[in-house]
């Protein structure tokens, strides 16, 4: 049985001594409880994205660099630090404050505590469809990757754990890491008659047929709302191709169009993209398809407090952004008369663990799904004397303590770590257990290997890296941030064409040769026939040699041209 909403709100007044209250659309901006707020219209969304298998609460840091170039600099969700807090009017020092950038972090999560966590979020989503009535639960991916138990039971604890929370709808990415085989079976059968899995942009290569169902539609209230699945479209190149080989991927706004265009003509009174394109791509795709109302975007792990309205030739769609983590739920209110969306209210929510009670079945079901591996997961194996994270264009802590690990134990002279944006952070004075690494390293692919380069080979790999981040075409950018790199140091200039970008490169002070070979540490690797220790072993090896670490000083490239963009806290 679930809290009466009397319960929820004395749990939460006791609780939320400083808050942040609700003020129109967006996000709450001085202290009252931040989950007390009136049902607005007649169709109500709940939206998360990019949980990465979080199922307990932890902590992590917002980005301190998240560059926007050309028109997008300056513009949400390009803003970080200060910047951010400017343009949403939000209070420093303030809970609003920390769930949205990186400042004070440390001194913040001791105040504010932990965010996230399924049990928690339980609650809250149950509280939520109690006073909206019909309310789906939207989930845009990135959902069975990223723990330990994730990767050990083949994504079941995800599966299970969303089946409880009472997702209705989800499309994904790295849930195709797994293998096709293993997410046609989860949605044949775990999923069957209970949550759509949606994707109108995946096709098979030989004959073009469609892999999954395009779209959903539901009645709510009394108004058809339809759902529109936006699987990521670069799975094939950003993540190994061998693991989905026979289907094909891409944007594919044309069958999109027609998608839309045929709802539109059965009158279909609210339309929904629910997509893990990344922000930049529903940016561009919003102002080029028509017809949709609003996309619920995931895979950048931006905090958007506030949708961006897009105009294109025909209307306006709303883009949104959820984050990560399971650290926000995003709840949209939508006023539908007469088959079109009149009004709108948006929230996006905090999940902070300590302000809302845990479910008793959801934290049961987590439990028992982490029972058979405690000892691992609990095994300790350094402690930080310094705060460890993963965020941001170029490098965090916590992947600096991967590189090091790699340069270290490896022998290697320069060290290569995938530019991932998902992984817990960790206080000082923490313990970095075995669960922890894998919260960083958790993927199906995860083995190292070493190989002489030529600093020219160097150069390219970083060159396409970069490419992928600030091409100034959202449509081109198909990676995630940059790629982390340990032991050499180099410039990049990020509003410069391809093949331009890096610069002055150099190792232990001296310039890097063309045709110079050199030692290269890297791991997760596209090619399948990758077979060196897993990164895990690598950094367990390191950790236990250290005891005590610290990440020491951040390798970050020298930027050029960047200064004064909002984007940028250095």
């Amino acid at each position: 049985m679930g809290l009466t909403r009397r319960e929820f709100l004395q749990i939460l007044a006791a609780a939320s001594s400083s808050g942040f209250a609700l003020n129109g659309n967006g996000v709450e901006r001085s202290d009252s409880n931040p989950y007390e707020f009136p049902r607005f219209g007649n169709v109500s969304l709940l939206h998360l994205t990019d949980c990465h298998a979080q199922l307990l609460p932890g902590h992590f840091r917002e980005p301190n660099i998240n560059l926007g170039l050309g028109n997008h600099r300056g513009q949400p969700p390009h803003i970080v630090g200060d910047a951010m807090l400017k343009h949403y009017g939000i209070k420093a020092g303030s809970r609003a404050a920390h769930a949205l950038t990186h400042l004070d972090f440390v001194a913040a999560a001791r105040t504010y505590g932990k965010v996230g966590g399924f049990a928690h979020l339980a609650t809250l989503v149950k509280q939520l469809r109690a006073e909206r009535p019909g309310a789906l639960l939207l989930d845009g991916g990135d959902s069975w990757q990223g723990s330990a138990t994730a990767l050990w039971s083949n994504g079941q604890d995800m599966v299970e754990a969303s089946k409880l929370l009472g997702v209705d709808i989800m499309t994904g990415h790295w849930e195709f890491t797994l293998g096709a085989d293993r997410v046609m079976e989860i949605v044949e059968k775990d999923f069957r008659g209970k949550i759509d899995f949606l994707a109108q942009n995946i096709s098979t290569r030989d004959f073009g047929d469609a892999v999954f169902k395009s779209h959903t539609v539901r009645e709510i209230n009394g108004v058809q709302v339809a759902v529109v699945g936006q699987a990521y479209p670069y799975t094939p190149i950003a993540n190994p191709a061998y693991k989905i080989p026979q289907w094909s991927f891409g944007i594919q706004e044309e069958s999109l169009q027609t998608t839309v265009n045929g709802l539109r003509a059965q009158g279909i009174g609210v339309i929904v993209l629910l997509s893990h394109n990344g922000m930049d791509v529903d940016l561009k795709l919003a102002s080029r398809v028509t017809g949709i109302d609003v996309i619920f975007g995931g895979h950048t792990h931006d905090a958007t407090p506030e949708p961006i309205v897009v105009a294109n030739r025909s209307g306006k769609t709303l883009v949104t952004n959820a984050g990560s983590n399971g650290k926000f739920l995003g709840v949209l209110d939508l006023d539908v008369k007469a088959g079109r969306v009149t009004e709108y209210r948006y929230r996006l929510l905090p999940v902070f663990a300590n302000l809302i009670p845990a479910d008793v079945e959801m934290e049961a079901l987590i439990q028992r799904h982490r029972e058979p591996y405690l000892p691992e997961l609990t095994r300790e194996l350094a402690t930080t004397e310094t705060l460890l994270y993963r965020r941001g264009n170029f490098n965090g802590s916590f992947d600096q303590l991967i590189l090091n690990a790699m340069l270290k134990v490896m022998d290697a002279e320069i060290a290569f770590s995938a530019g991932f944006r998902w992984g817990t952070a960790l206080l000082p004075g923490s313990a970095i257990t075995r669960e922890d690494l894998m919260a960083q390293t958790a993927i199906t692919y995860p083995y190292t290997e070493v190989n002489e380069i030529t600093g020219a080979d160097i150069k390219a790999i970083l060159e396409d890296k970069a490419d992928n981040l600030f091409n100034p075409d959202p449509y081109l950018q198909q990676g995630g941030d940059m790629t982390r790199v340990g032991g050499m140091q180099y410039s990049l200039e990020p509003s410069a064409p391809i093949g331009q970008r890096i610069s002055r490169m150099t190792l232990n002070g001296k310039s890097i040769g063309a045709n110079k070979k050199y030692k290269v540490a890297s791991w997760a690797s596209l090619d399948e026939t990758a077979s060196g220790p897993p990164i895990w072993n690598v950094v367990s090896c390191y950790l236990r040699d250290q005891r005590k670490i610290s990440a020491g000083v951040l390798n970050l490239p020298t930027l050029v041209g960047v200064n004064g963009n909002p984007g940028w806290d250095a």
